[in-house]
């Protein structure tokens, strides 16, 4: 009985031993992708000094991990408004018809409740314009 144990354990260690196919091997300095909520689309524009891309696409990419369907914000936004007897289709900030611009800047740069103030590292001041005029346009 010992032996057939023996003869297996060498049989596991040797099957664990084996190198890995080569395919594997490319792929072995790059390490595990980032989970999905620190995945972001690439960049849009270039330089971020300059409001290069419209509005809309800045706050989909530097706001739309929260504030897009799903994300945290939007999910306490909706509640509070659905609470204030609004449809909660009024919890997405895109389609909120009371948002003026100094108000959204206001909220951005000095936060409220539970979302945190914005640096001007997380969102320059030009994006910031940009997704201000965005979100407090007439709708």
């Amino acid at each position: 009985m010992k032996r057939v144990l023996l003869i297996g354990a060498i049989a596991l260690l040797a099957a664990c031993s084996k190198q890995q196919p080569a395919a594997h091997a490319a792929d072995a300095g790059k390490g595990p992708p980032p989970p999905p909520y620190q995945m972001r689309p690439e960049f849009p524009g270039g330089n971020r000094m300059a409001a290069t891309s419209d509005g809309k696409t800045l706050f989909e990419y530097h706001c739309g991990y929260c504030h897009l369907t799903g994300g945290m914000g939007t999910n306490l936004l909706t509640k509070q408004r659905m609470a204030a007897g609004e449809p909660p289709e009024m919890g997405l900030l895109a389609n909120r018809k009371d948002l003026t611009p100094d108000y959204v800047k206001t909220v951005v740069r000095h936060g409220k409740n539970a979302m945190p103030p914005q640096t001007k590292v997380d969102l320059t001041d030009p994006e910031l314009d940009a997704v201000a005029l965005y979100l407090g346009k007439a709708k």
